[in-house]
């Protein structure tokens, strides 16, 4: 934590506030304040400095617990269960050092508010175009997934009652409104009731694969069922890739770590909040990885809530459903305020509730949902689509730039042992990034090619009941 106590002794206390200016010591009444990125804050407008560290833990949490970890389980069934738990030990390990740097590089740079000001710094304009539009369309297609998870929740619940096309349309509809809401701080009390939904859900699938006689897509045989788990798998290489992409994809909120820190009243207590979210999320995705593995085996389903019965299935969605709308909301809100913050910052406008402001945010967020909804409809074999978008947008924002992040800000530090050593780590960092990026990209190509094979691929805003993978 040295990196971390070092910037604030050198830079302050992170919070990006003029030394001059007064803050308000009521909790509901502030005075006006200058932030480094927002600039004044006053007490007619959105407060965009109002997320406490609780608050930070739970959208972390939201960010990334949610459709990634219904796909654990096949990840382990992939790779064989121990490989498959060194490897996600390893990319939690990568990414909580990543998210980590996120919160040292924002105390440093308090004019930092998302991704695309780390890329002006390092890159100079070319960097901040290109990490921003990454950046944008990553989470964008992200919030298509969204659309396609509630989507299947809710021809789960209906028993297939309408049209795919439909269920999708109401998803976008969520994923606008609740999007639109003006700041993190006021989504966070959203945040607890999508990680509280989410954890209930899979804790219920995990004790219902315990206790069931077997698997809901084993075939019915005379006898006991038997897992046929592997400790160690033999994979296609493609498919080893695929299922090391569906891991970083799993861990791929830090992109969204720089927002959600430069809404924090108090940035120096980011890394407690981190250490929460990134220990929870671990413990859980290797719980409930083993777990449904061990005892579903081959017949895992993905989403892994469809392994426990037709009936699990609908109880595990009608408890997971508000969780997946939750991450649909932060997955239009992160996209639309990347495009908010670029038409605003630095005008009165943009902590002013004036028609400007509204007009503005509303047409980010609306455009965002719109642009989700017809690529989670229209685009042929889009889980393979999303993974691949997964494996080549978002191992690039989560792991490569934080290695250029130490380096630009200590490569002129004495040449100590652990100056070196830190250097190596980076090297590692940057070097393992791209090589995710790249085997996780061949994987995801490889399988929509087997996808098309199959069956042709998905037609465009299908009717197709889209709960029945398996």
């Amino acid at each position: 934590m040295s990196d971390y106590k070092d910037a604030e002794k050198q830079y302050g206390d992170g919070n990006g506030i003029h030394p001059t200016t007064s803050v308000g010591q009521g909790t509901h009444r502030r005075a006006s304040i200058t932030d480094a990125v927002f600039g004044e804050i006053s007490e007619g407008g959105p407060n965009y400095r109002a997320v406490g560290w609780k608050g930070t833990a739970v959208l972390m949490l939201k960010t990334q617990i949610g459709l990634g970890v219904l796909s654990i389980p096949q990840v382990f069934h992939s790779l064989g269960l121990i490989p498959g738990v060194i490897c996600l030990l390893v990319i939690a390990t990568m990414t909580s050092w990543s998210n980590y740097i996120v919160g040292v590089f924002k105390l440093r740079h308090p004019d930092v508010y998302g991704i695309d000001d780390v890329g002006r710094k390092l890159f100079g304009r070319i960097g901040y175009e290109l990490f921003g539009i990454t950046f944008a369309l990553y989470w964008i297609f992200v919030a298509g997934s969204g659309m396609l998870g509630i989507s299947t929740a809710l021809n789960a619940l209906s028993s297939h009652g309408a049209c795919t096309a439909i269920f999708v349309a109401v998803a976008a509809i969520i994923g606008f409104g609740l999007g639109s809401i003006q700041t993190l701080g006021k989504i966070s009390w959203l945040a607890w009731i999508g990680v509280v939904s989410i954890l209930s859900a899979i804790l219920i699938l995990t004790v219902s694969v315990g206790l069931q006689d077997r698997p809901a897509d084993a075939p019915v045989t005379p006898g006991p069922f038997k897992s046929d788990y592997e400790l160690f798998a033999h994979p296609k290489a493609a498919d080893a890739f695929a299922s090391l992409s569906s891991i970083v994809f799993a861990y791929a909120g830090t992109p969204a770590f720089f927002n959600i820190v430069s809404e924090m009243r108090e940035p120096h207590h980011y890394t407690r909040a981190l250490i929460v979210c990134q220990s929870t999320m671990t413990a859980v995705y290797i719980a409930i990885g083993v777990v449904v593995y061990y005892f579903c085996g081959s017949y895992v389903s993905s989403p892994a809530l469809g392994s426990a019965g037709h009936t699990m299935k609908k109880v595990c969605y009608g408890i997971a459903l508000p969780g997946l709308m939750v991450s649909t909301t932060l997955f239009v809100h992160f996209a639309a305020k990347y495009f908010f913050m670029r038409i605003l910052r630095g005008s009165q406008h943009l902590t002013r509730n004036t028609p400007t402001h509204w007009i503005t945010w509303i047409g980010c967020t609306a455009g965002n949902a719109i642009v989700a909804y017809v690529i989670a409809s229209a685009i042929p074999v889009f889980g393979g689509l999303v993974s691949l978008v997964g494996a080549l947008l978002g191992t690039l924002m989560s792991i490569q730039p934080m290695g250029c992040m130490w380096l630009y800000d200590n490569w002129r530090e004495a040449r100590t042992t652990k100056w070196m050593l830190m250097v190596g780590w980076c090297a590692f960092m940057i070097i393992g990034g791209w090589f995710l990026t790249i085997a996780g990209t061949y994987g995801s190509i490889v399988g929509i090619m087997d996808s098309y094979k199959a069956s042709g691929g998905s037609s465009a805003w299908s009717c197709a009941d889209n709960s029945n993978s398996s």
